[in-house]
């Protein structure tokens, strides 16, 4: 059996600057629109959003998850200077997608065409943070108290909400990808995500993921 090596440090207190909420010219959230839920699909996004477990990254060495972490540090360096906060943003992201079954790579290029990996981004249409969630999704299947600037809400709620699109879709990640930025049909959405995820994002190599 292999012995399973964590990347999960307790996450380090962050002590972010009073920045304010700030619009961005990279928020690129659409026209999403809040859908009728059928109270199974409800309950289970409700779920979703409401377990609380501690994030862990695991992998099958020591070797591969300092890699891993080391290469994703590397890249997103320029956009987020502080080592401490990069590296608390990854933990969580590479945990709430692979907990929700998406590419962490794929959400890493997701939150790069919404927010331009800003925190408190804003699009026109009030969707908010790093995965530019709409803030009707706390009525539908959270609680409105939910804070979608806190780091690791939104992305809860982004990849609960990705993954629930692409469900619907049936493994289609490029109607899914249209549905999460409200424009269905059109190509300019799920294209930049492609190429941001393969010119940027693209898996360093291999690893084995475990989170239960």
């Amino acid at each position: 059996m292999k012995r399973v090596f964590t990347l999960f440090k307790p996450l380090l207190v962050l002590s972010f600057m009073a920045a304010g909420v700030c619009l961005s010219a990279s928020a690129m959230a659409g026209a999403q629109e809040e859908e009728v839920l059928s109270a199974s699909v409800q309950a289970i996004l409700q779920r979703e959003v409401s377990d609380q477990a501690t994030p862990k990254l695991a992998f099958a060495t020591q070797q591969e998850a300092d890699s891993w972490l080391n290469e994703m540090s590397q890249r997103l360096s320029k956009r987020i200077p502080d080592k401490t906060t990069r590296e608390t943003l990854l933990y969580t992201i590479h945990y709430e997608a692979t907990r929700a079954g998406l590419d962490p790579h794929m959400v890493l290029a997701l939150i790069e065409v919404e927010s331009g990996f800003r925190k408190y981004a804003v699009s026109k249409v009030g969707a908010r943070g790093y995965m530019q969630v709409m803030p009707f999704w706390t009525r539908a299947i959270g609680n409105p108290e939910h804070d979608l600037f806190h780091l690791r809400t939104n992305l809860r709620y982004g990849c609960t909400i990705l993954r629930h699109y692409l469900d619907m879709e049936k493994g289609n990640i490029y109607r899914a990808l249209g549905r999460y930025n409200g424009s269905l049909g059109k190509p300019n959405y799920p294209n930049l995500v492609n190429a941001a995820w393969h010119k940027h994002w693209a898996n360093p190599q291999r690893t084995v993921l475990s989170l239960r």
